[in-house]
């Protein structure tokens, strides 16, 4: 399983499916959410901006990415 960090929360779906390289382009990102093939949490996920958060569970093309928020740096 990979991590994805996350500076803040909630992220739309398909932009950390585009921005962490999961698919080639924003396109692609909502053409994987429309056709079913992405799992959030275990469960089919058909909504492009779904607001995902930390503790969330991504899978995608067999691939698990666990969401974890970044801790600010002091």
């Amino acid at each position: 399983m990979k991590e994805i960090l996350i500076t803040h929360e909630p992220v739309e779906l398909y932009k950390i499916l585009k921005f962490e390289g999961i698919v080639d382009s924003g396109g692609a990102a909502k053409g994987v959410i429309d056709e079913g093939q992405v799992k959030v949490n275990g469960n089919v996920e058909t909504r492009r901006r779904n607001k995902i958060k930390s503790g969330d569970l991504i899978e995608v093309g067999g691939e698990q990415y666990n969401i974890v928020l970044a801790t600010p740096a002091v």
